[in-house]
């Protein structure tokens, strides 16, 4: 493992880098979003972004199964296959992916409509296509990084349960689950991650290379949001 010198940054300063991204760049800032916790979208606007974020949701395990691959620490692989398992769930324990096709029932969608991706805009896809690659292509170490946006989601999913509860209470409860359970599994999962982080990315050039992963995700969220935000709110208010 390597050393730390002179120039790196300390594990406290490495933290708060990878934080301040979060603080500069996490999409809960997006106009979208704010749009959403103030009650303002109506259920067309709530139907694309629930239709086009299902196509990340279905590629989480695919990312993350990417990660595995690349992965030669065979305690890493024990803990990180988990995630695989979260979303993709078990016979006779429904995942998350499951739990957000709840969420389109509760919004009005069909499961086919969901399922054969009828509303999926080209720029989610693209986005979304391009975190699983870079998950295949960069280091596993890397693609770790980049998923430690989870530790701004716990809020982000608080402030979303509140928001629906208050402004969109004709969605059934049942469909908010997803929500509900994010906001324990992203920090248990986001702790782990920003422990590989810190304890593998020792040189200056490691550490960057975690907060410009970190970065790359932080885009990647707002371009799929900013793609729905063109579709759904300005061309077709």
């Amino acid at each position: 493992m390597n050393k730390r010198n002179i120039t790196d940054w300390s594990v406290e300063e490495f933290i708060d880098h990878l934080r301040r991204v979060g603080g500069l760049a996490y999409h809960d800032k997006h106009p979208f979003h704010i749009l959403m916790n103030e009650g303002k979208l109506n259920q067309k606007q709530l139907q694309g972004w629930v239709a086009n974020r299902f196509y990340y949701q279905t590629c989480i395990p695919i990312k993350d199964a990417a990660i595995l691959s690349n992965c030669p620490e065979l305690e890493v692989r024990r803990v990180w296959i988990k995630r695989i398992i979260d979303h993709d769930g078990t016979i006779g324990d429904e995942g998350g992916i499951k739990k957000w096709l709840k969420l389109g029932e509760a919004v009005g969608l069909k499961n086919e409509e969901m399922l054969q991706f009828s509303h999926l805009l080209p720029g989610v896809r693209f986005a979304v296509d391009a975190y699983v690659n870079f998950a295949r292509n960069k280091s596993w170490i890397e693609a770790v990084a980049s998923s430690l946006t989870e530790l701004f989601a716990p809020s982000l999913m608080e402030k979303r349960i509140i928001s629906f509860q208050k402004h969109y209470n004709w969605i059934d409860k049942e469909g908010l689950r997803y929500f509900l359970d994010r906001t324990t599994q992203a920090r248990v999962d986001s702790n782990f991650a920003l422990r590989l982080v810190t304890e593998r990315c020792l040189t200056i050039e490691q550490q960057k290379q975690a907060v410009d992963a970190l970065k790359f995700k932080c885009d990647l969220l707002w371009a799929m949001l900013d793609t729905i935000y063109f579709e759904y709110c300005i061309i077709k208010k």
